[in-house]
This record gives C-alpha cells, structure tokens and sequence, in this order.
C-alpha cells in the first residue's frame, strides 16, 4: 500500500509539474440587464433540472426602454457568403437567416488520411437546421426569421473580425453580430423584436457534428450543462426534443466523444437550455458505397439564450482538448475550476485519470514524439512501480501453500459439523489462528491485482475522452483510440496473458481447474479486447509481457524456486 501510496504521489505532482500558467483572458463585459415589465416578466430561474420542461406559453417580454420594432425595411436582395477564418477554423455563413453553412478546424481529419475535419453534420443540417440558427418557441416566428435574407455587413476576413447580420420588414427586427479572435471562442450577440416587444430566442447548434458517421458515434453524443460545480450529462434517452431546461447555467451545449459546441452565458441566471432530439438515417457502412442499408439514428442540438430579452453569449466550438478547454475563463464559477476543463468527462475515476493523461502528455512532448511509445514508457514505469506489490503477492502465496496441510487438517476435523452448527464456527476460529501465527494474509494475493483494475479502468476512460489520441498512430495502428485493424493486440494479450498463467504459480487452485482457467480466461478476454482502443490494448498487451518477464525472474529466486517445488509436489499427490 506504500508503493501504491508513493506512486499516486507521484502522478499528482506530475500534474502540478506540466500545468502550464499564463495570464487568463480577460473576463467578457456582461451587459446590464433591462428593465422587465411586472406584468410579462418570466419567473425567476431555477436550477437546471435532469429532465426537460414544458416551455414557457409565453414567448415574448416587455420592450426595453427605446427598443421598438423597425419601422424601415431592411433585407439582402440575394444570398451571398461571408467567410472569416484564422490559424484554427474557416467558418462560411451565409446571409440566409444569418446561419453558416461550414465549419471547418484546420488542425483536425475526418478520417487517418482525409483533410481538414468539417463540423457542421452536413445530412442533420439539410434537414434540422444549420448552426446559429435561432430557436424560437413560436414556430411560424422561428421559420420567418430562419430563413429570411439578411443584410451582412463584416470588417474582413481574417480573424480579428467581425460580422452582423440585419433583418427587419417593418414588424419583426433581427440582428445578429460574432465577434472572432485567434482561440476557438466566437463571442456573439443576437436579439428579435416583434410589435414592438423582445423576442424570446435563443441561438442554436441543432444538428450533431460532421465528426459522426456512424450509429456508436452518435450513440456518444450527450448534453452538457454546468452552474458552479454541479455538473448534469444528459444522454441521449434522457432528452426531450424542445424542452426547456431553466438556468442558471454558466455554460451548456452538445458534445460528442471528441469534439463540442458550448455556449457561455453573459448572464447565467437569466440563461435556458433548450433540448433537440431528432432522427435521421445514415448508410450502414460508410465506407462502402454499394451498400444500400440504412441505420436509424438519433441526432441532438442544442439552443441557450437569455429569457428576459436579447442573449449575449459565447460560443466555444472545437476540441474537447485540455489545452483548449482551459483557455477559456468562465466567470462567476464557485467550487470548480473557472474554465471549460469539465467538459471532459474522465469519470468517477477522473483522480486517477486525468493525471495518468496528463503525465503521458509530457511524456509524448518531452520524451517521444509517438503516442504509442509514450504508453509503452509510461506501462512499464507503473509496472515497476508496482514490482514490489507482485513480490509480496508471491510470498503471501508461497505462505498460503505451507499451511495448505494444516488448513485441510482442521477442514477435516470439523466436515462432519453441518453449516448450521455452533461447531462449525470454531473451525473459523482455528483457521485464523493458524493464519495469525504463520503471519498469512488470505488476500495478500489477490491485492497487486486489487491495485492494478483502476489503472486498466481509469486508462480505458482516458483513451475514450482523450482527443490527442484520434488518429494518432503507431507502427501498423493508424488511430489509437479505434480498435486494432489487423487484431495483432488483441492476439499479443491472449499470448502474453496464457503464458503469464502457466508461468504463474496459482496458490489453492486444483490442477484441472488451473488448466482451464489458463486457458479460457486468456481466450475471454481476448475476445472483450477486439472493440477495444488499440491504445488500451496495447497497454494492456505491454502491461502482461512486462509482468511475464518479472514473473520469469522471479520464478529463478529461492522464492520462487521453493514456490515452485511445492506446487509441483501438490500436483504429483493430486495424479496418485
């Protein structure tokens, strides 16, 4: 438990070791909050509930003091695009109900070998809406202001930039203006005025990412929301499509298992979620193009605004990647670290995971410049670490084969009590008498296997969430977080674990029973591993021949030796 202790210890100051500090963005100016009529103001919010509500009857609020609709027309002829980017994305709007039509990360594939990754779900998008649409609960409102023609006006293409949007017919007023810098943040500010009263509307990214082509890729898909450290993850089942969740909120939107689109409120106590759950249909297999079988899936959005008048927001749209996420300086959070970093989810291991990433991190950027080297480096210094534990298991075993003839002794003493005899309790007693005197710790054995689980389990989390490991490559593995093409990791786990069985000397175990147990669990789990990331697998593979070489060591020692002599004998006795 000390080494354990010892190299926790360690991984945590690792954490510490590589943060990487810097002067923090500065905090966005928050607008001052308009007056409300007593009358028509909503209720005041709540927090954010598991499960959506039934929104508010009422859509509109009282005008703001000089906001009044405009009387002057204004509407773009023609559609035109407009396109601003810089070192990250390449966003294409379109003045068509101000909404954008691509958005490309520069930095990121859509597959191994293919070009810049496009976010935008191209087949949800045609049918569901595109990104900053605006969601209003008024449909015939909704689809007015959604596919009217703007008049686009932006100060260039290159980020800094900045772009609005204009729309008005006399009787309902739009504008829309995103403000672009070098990070992945795009501030923006949206408002809809109808007979002279604000407009409850909500900007919206409704229709997944262009990430997601297959029926497990959607299945990943969640909602996300955060108020101080209360943190909720919808799944898909638990989603309603058009349901409200009341704030506060300090930021809420949809993810899937690499990539997300959050909004950031300028007032969390006035923000809402609003849910979107849709179907659609995708091809089967799609990298085969004669396959003509459709698999039903289902696609979520999301829309967060202000419900007390105009939404001032920002919008983080990009990696699920630390590096990233805590740039991005979320003001007002109490209990929780003030940035996005939660939006990766490293689960209920997350103490042990997200400083296992952070250390194999380093390793990659200061050691190697390979993912799968990196995971080797790191396997074999948590097996060394662990090195003292397998050679306490080795003698608690050895102790267990010595006092296996007394133990059968006292068994045979007492077998012809029933359970239900007081007798029966006094074999307990001599038992552990006997494991008292002979210093025998029944689960010293099963302990390195005890501590070894939550390494497996936390690395298998880590590599789910982990971004650096899409596509990442290693000798024949073309991506890290996939499973293995060719299955040679998943063979290299069978191999490696049966000779580990049969190199290992297994204490209390009847021979036939040991044969199987060689056998069959070395084959079970190899079959589990098939779907596994080739990262964890190759963890995993690295992990048993490391431990195989240590067991072969120490089978050389007096120990080991003596060990061995016993279980030998014990098999003789057993074949007469």
């Amino acid at each position: 438990m000390l080494v354990f202790a010892l190299t926790f210890l360690v991984i945590m100051l690792f954490q510490f070791a590589m943060k990487k500090y810097g002067p923090p963005p500065p905090a966005p100016k928050t607008e001052a909050s308009q007056p409300q009529n007593p009358q028509t103001a909503q209720p005041q919010a709540q927090l954010p509930a598991p499960a959506g509500t039934v929104a508010p009857t009422s859509t509109r609020s009282s005008t703001p003091k000089g906001a009044t609709a405009g009387a002057v027309t204004k509407q773009a002829s023609s559609e035109s695009e407009t396109v601003i980017e810089n070192d990250l994305y390449r966003i294409v709007f379109t003045n068509r109900g101000g909404q954008v039509k691509s958005w490309v990360l520069k930095n990121y594939k859509d597959r191994p070998d293919g070009g810049p990754l496009e976010l935008v779900n191209k087949t949800a998008a045609q049918k569901y809406g595109y990104p900053l649409l605006l969601w209003l609960y008024d449909e015939g409102l909704r689809t007015k202001v959604n596919s009217a023609l703007y008049v686009a006006s932006s100060s260039g293409s290159q980020a800094p930039a900045e772009i609005t949007f204009d729309y008005s017919d006399g009787d309902v007023s739009v504008h829309k203006s995103y403000k672009f810098d070098h990070s992945y943040v795009v501030e923006m500010q949206t408002s809809v005025v109808s007979k002279a009263s604000f407009v409850t509307a909500f900007p919206m990214w409704p229709a997944g990412f262009g990430d997601q082509t297959n029926g497990p890729a959607y299945a990943a898909s969640q909602i996300a929301y955060q108020y101080d450290n209360k943190i909720e993850r919808l799944a898909i089942k638990k989603i309603s499509s058009g349901g409200t969740l009341p704030g506060p909120l300090h930021w809420a939107g949809i993810e899937d298992q690499y990539f997300s689109a959050v909004f950031i409120p300028q007032d969390p106590l006035n923000a809402a979620l609003v849910t979107l759950r849709n179907t659609i249909e995708i091809p089967h297999d799609p990298a085969d193009k004669n396959n003509k079988q459709m698999d039903k899936v289902e696609v979520l959005g999301a829309a967060v605004g202000n419900q007390k008048g105009p939404t001032a927001d920002r919008l983080y749209v990009g990696p699920k990647a630390l590096e990233d996420l805590e740039k991005v300086q979320v003001p007002g959070i109490t209990g929780a670290e003030p940035d996005l970093r939660a939006i990766v989810d490293f689960g209920w291991l997350g103490l042990i995971a997200r400083p296992l990433f952070l250390w194999l991190k380093w390793t990659h950027d200061h050691v190697v410049r390979n993912w799968g080297w990196a995971i080797i480096i790191q396997t074999l210094i948590i097996n060394l670490a662990l090195l003292p534990l397998r050679i306490s298991q080795m003698k608690s075993m050895l102790k267990m084969q010595r006092v296996a003839p007394q133990i059968k002794a006292i068994q045979e003493k007492y077998k012809k009590y029933s359970l239900r005899d007081p007798r029966k309790a006094e074999m307990n007693q001599e038992v552990s008498a006997l494991y008292k005197k002979e210093g025998v710790n029944p689960a010293g054995g099963c302990l390195p296997l005890v501590i070894q689980m939550p390494f497996l389990f936390a690395y298998y989390r880590m590599l789910g969430v982990a971004i650096d490991l899409r596509h990442a490559n290693w000798g024949w593995v073309h991506d890290l977080s996939s499973p293995d093409p060719w299955h040679i990791l998943p063979i290299a786990i069978v191999v490696t674990m049966f000779l580990m069985q049969r190199l290992t000397p297994q204490a209390g175990m009847d021979p036939t029973q040991q044969k199987m147990m060689n056998i069959m669990m070395p084959i079970m789990l190899g079959y589990i591993s098939l779907n596994l990331a080739a990262g964890l697998c190759l963890y995993w593979s690295m992990g048993n021949l490391i431990g195989f070489v240590q067991q072969a060591v120490m089978n050389r020692t007096t120990l080991g030796r003596e060990m061995r002599e016993m279980m030998e004998k014990r098999a003789r006795k057993k074949d007469k």
